[in-house]
């Protein structure tokens, strides 16, 4: 199995554009939400169990998952977040360890925003990276992104592990507080770190 990076952070710190530019360098990315979207579109493999546990409201038209009226009801039901979690988090662990199998990088990105909050990832990521902004840049770029008032995204911010504990957890820390230019340069230094790593892991195998 290829040497895994699980590469996370809080909502607004940037794992999308930093996983863009390893992918640009020819790493293959792993992406936990891309999944989740795939299995609830229209007639993915999670709609079916969607329906019966939560109903036909929670679908769209078209019959893929309702993404805004879900979101409202698992923001404020825990239960319901748990229910949707059971259903969703396996099938994501499954499809994770496909991609993993047929990616033929040197090493593997895998991004997962709850990485530290599951423990699903533990015997898959060899090390973590996290993606890390000050906490009011995470606010301003979520809001600018998606629509969400200020109070949704820190209900969202809530929910996730505390910024310090992300750190104390993190193997490496890529600062994306400044430009995109910025990112790159640290995303090119540690793309040559883990080159350095995946072979030092395949020696050890061999």
């Amino acid at each position: 199995m290829t040497f895994i990076i699980g590469l996370t952070g809080g909502i607004g710190c940037g794992k999308s554009s930093a996983s863009q530019l390893f992918s640009e360098l020819g790493i293959d990315v792993i992406d936990t939400d891309v999944i989740a979207r795939q299995l609830t579109q229209p007639d993915g493999q999670a709609i079916s169990l969607i329906r019966d546990a939560f109903g036909n409201a929670f679908l769209t038209a078209d019959g893929a998952l309702d993404r805004e009226k879900m979101r409202n009801l698992v923001f404020s039901d825990s239960r319901a977040r748990h229910q949707l979690e059971k259903i969703l988090h396996p099938l994501i662990l499954q499809e994770t360890i496909v991609q993993i199998k047929q990616s033929h990088s040197p090493y593997t990105v895998l991004v997962v925003p709850l990485l530290l909050e599951t423990n699903d990832y533990n015997p898959i990521v060899q090390r973590i990276l996290v993606i890390d902004c000050e906490e009011q840049i995470q606010i301003s770029r979520t809001m600018a992104r998606s629509q969400l008032s200020e109070q949704q995204v820190k209900a969202i911010m809530a929910q996730q592990i505390s910024r310090k504990d992300r750190l104390q957890k993190a193997d490496d820390v890529i600062m994306n507080d400044r430009g995109i230019d910025f990112l790159k340069a640290q995303v090119i230094q540690l793309h040559h770190q883990y080159l350095m790593l995946s072979k030092d892991e395949e020696k050890a195998a061999n």
